[in-house]
């Protein structure tokens, strides 16, 4: 007779394809009913915060949700900082997990909900004859709202009977969000007129427009507009053409485009929250050009913000088409008048940095050489962010994740790539960490080589330090010490879990990159590239949070 565990499973499993997680007393027979009653595929993490960031990767790198689960107690403590990104960040997952018996809780149970509840995440609790609607409820909360949900079975409801697994319902999810009524006619109508009166108009696109679909609309409206195009750090390939697009706007953004970016005489933003990073702390935008944010969020979200539409990127965007065309609208001509690649070039570093480690601007510039072209960049946190995002162009949104950035938390990388692995099992994955969160996250090392094999691969940014903080605090004096890391072989670690580990302390030590991307991925093994750089060389976008805070 099937359980109540195996009620979840199979509702789970008629909605997801994959399941990270830890074994554990409270989660044994959900997982047993997993594997023994669902076609789900379970991938064995080795840290419970591992389970929920790889579930979390794979729906940045698939757009299909995952889940996780864990046991209850230190199991589910385990996870909250993972939680807390993804809630920060809106990525919708379920996270399964055991907890206290319904006769209440036992010396080593903690209060869960409260927990969930204290970082963003909303639980659901199954009983005996709710089981799988409750599955299904959760589901749609998540999608619904686009945040990370809490699937909690209790203790000793795990194993009893309950029955045949009934066929739940479909989750019921809003449709895109139109803007209605007669002020939103009347503020899209007034954008729209803007836009054809400007001489220099530029368009933002974030995250929000790429999970709106928004790409071929706003492609449409910059065409329309003759606009000047950019995105966030996480929307970056949302605009179709990419001849007049400056990259990144914000502090991964190349200086010449950010300058050409104030020159704007009105702006609009699709589907981003204008964060301070993507802001430049205020100064991405001229004071006298006219910003207009479209979004889904209940009001604007930065105070530069001077006119707010509430709807779907794709919806307004097309919106805005039809009121230019009706207008006979003509594009302006600013973007045909600059050099885009100029504008958006790179320095490109020296080989050694004044200390004789490498510069690790020109490892990035070597590195986005060699890499295969069909990749999905994931990315820890920490000062090195600054190397891939500026060095090593993505095709898509879903090719650039970077878990951690939202909550500002570091030790994510390694179980990230697992996840997006198995989000988009055709892509090579490459992994950008620092040594501070690579030893934060060695535990799913080991998951990383397993799961990704050949199609796998991770560069260390080896400085013997936490960068960020060395940066900040150790610039205004602050003692050193507990920021700096012995320095660590991490071409040894790797080797010990089936990694080839390569150390660079070259360019010339690279070679070997270009030989294993040369190689089919079912011939290569795991890469860890151990690049032993310099400290002394500070990102730009560092370099502005340091001016910010002195």
């Amino acid at each position: 007779m099937p359980t109540v565990s195996a009620h979840v499973a199979v509702t789970l499993a008629g909605h997801i394809d994959h399941v990270f997680g830890v074994m554990g007393n409270g989660n044994a027979y959900f997982l047993d009913a997993l594997e023994r009653d669902t076609g789900a595929t379970y991938t064995a993490m080795r840290h419970e915060a591992g389970a929920v960031v790889a579930a979390d990767a794979h729906f940045r790198a698939s757009g299909r949700i995952a889940a996780a689960t864990a046991t209850y107690g230190a199991g589910f403590t385990n996870t909250l900082t993972a939680l807390a990104e993804s809630v920060q960040a809106h990525i919708p997952l379920i996270l399964v997990v055991g907890d206290e018996p319904t006769s209440g809780p036992r010396p080593w149970d903690v209060d869960q909900i409260a927990m969930a509840s204290a970082v963003g995440a909303r639980t659901y609790t199954v009983g005996r004859a709710d089981a799988a609607a409750t599955t299904v409820i959760a589901i749609e909360h998540a999608l619904a709202y686009r945040v990370p949900t809490v699937l909690a079975i209790p203790y000793d409801v795990a194993q009893l009977e309950a029955g045949a697994v009934p066929a739940a319902p479909e989750p019921v999810l809003p449709e895109p969000l139109a803007p209605r009524g007669p002020f939103a006619s009347a503020a899209i109508a007034d954008l729209a007129r803007a836009l054809a009166g400007a001489q220099r108009p530029f368009l933002l696109a974030g995250r929000g427009a790429w999970l709106a679909h928004a790409g071929d609309a706003l492609g449409a409206l910059a065409a329309a507009t003759g606009a000047v195009t950019a995105s966030t750090a996480l929307g970056r390939g949302t605009f179709p053409d990419a001849h007049y697009d400056l990259g990144v706007a914000g502090g991964f953004g190349a200086d010449g485009a950010m300058a050409l970016v104030r020159e704007a005489d009105i702006a609009v933003v699709f589907g981003a929250s204008l964060n301070q990073f993507t802001m430049r702390f205020g100064d991405l935008f001229d004071p006298g050009t006219r910003l207009v944010q479209v979004d889904v969020a209940p009001a604007a979200t930065h105070p530069h913000v001077g006119g707010y539409i509430r709807g779907d990127a794709a919806v307004v965007a097309a919106a805005l088409v039809a009121e230019l065309d009706a207008l006979a609208a003509t594009p302006s001509r600013w973007r045909e008048s600059v050099d885009i690649a100029a504008l958006t070039a790179r320095e490109p570093g020296d080989e050694l940095a004044a200390d004789g480690r490498l510069d690790p601007r020109s490892v990035a510039v070597r590195i986005g050489q060699l890499l295969p072209q069909d990749r999905v960049v994931v990315s820890d946190g920490g000062h090195f962010i600054g190397w891939a995002n500026m060095y090593w162009p993505v095709a898509s949104p879903d090719r650039m994740i970077m878990v951690g950035t939202a909550f500002q938390a570091i030790g994510q990388g390694f179980p990230s790539l697992p996840g997006a692995a198995l989000g988009n099992p055709d892509a090579t994955i490459v992994l950008t960490t620092g040594d501070g969160g690579g030893l934060m996250a060695l535990p799913d090392l080991e998951t990383s080589v397993r799961v990704a094999g050949g199609r796998g691969m991770a560069v260390v940014w080896n400085d013997g330090a936490y960068g960020a903080e060395v940066n900040l605090y150790g610039l205004k004096g602050l003692a050193e010490a507990p920021m700096l890391i012995p320095e660590v072989d991490f071409a040894a670690l790797g080797a010990a879990v089936g990694a080839e580990g390569v150390v660079v302390r070259t360019l010339a030590d690279l070679d070997r990159l270009a030989e294993w991307a040369a190689r089919p991925a079912s011939d290569r093994p795991f890469l860890l590239l151990d690049c032993r750089i310099s400290s002394s060389v500070i990102a730009p976008y560092q370099q502005e949070i340091i001016r910010v805070n002195s």
